[in-house]
């Protein structure tokens, strides 16, 4: 069995980076605001200059099969909050529990920043989403009505917080 390790990427693990970013929007396009189309152009400069913010991914081996990205909040008054975004795990790998190792990573690097509110908005139907992030104690705080157009049909985004 292959041994499952999270990595905090660098610049040098680019080509992880856009392997288990890309195969995410391919594989649940509806779960993100950007689109394959949206990154699969992006340069070498562009894919480095989005790795700036911490980006965490679960190797099972060598092998990408999650992915998970902090945006620390700037300035005095909002540096206690962060967002999670870019969150995908390898449906083979689904209830397996790597999410939650994945996220629990996410949520002590936030904590070592000093972040003391997470937040982040997934689309109101992935239930299976919202179910695993009110069990790690995110609240649904809010909704934003129509937060993309996927296909012509507008999106709700729920925003959730975990304090």
């Amino acid at each position: 069995m292959d041994a499952v390790r999270i990595l905090k990427l660098e610049a040098k693990d680019l080509a992880v980076f856009k392997a288990i970013r890309l195969e995410s929007l391919k594989m649940a396009p509806t779960a993100f605001a950007n689109t394959f189309a949206d990154w699969s152009s992006l340069s070498d400069e562009e894919w480095l200059d989005r790795m700036k913010i911490p980006v965490f991914v679960m190797l099972k081996g060598q092998e990408p099969i999650g992915i998970m990205g902090l945006m620390l909040q700037r300035g005095e008054k909002r540096s206690h909050r962060a967002t999670i975004i870019m969150v995908y795990l390898r449906e083979s790998e689904r209830g397996s529990g790597l999410a939650n190792d994945l996220l629990q990573a996410v949520m002590d690097f936030a904590k070592e920043c000093g972040v003391r509110q997470l937040e982040l908005n997934v689309n109101h139907t992935n239930v299976r989403a919202i179910r695993f992030y009110e069990r790690h104690g995110f609240e649904m705080v809010g909704k934003i009505p129509a937060a993309l157009i996927d296909d012509g049909h507008e999106v709700d985004e729920l925003i959730m917080v975990h304090r």
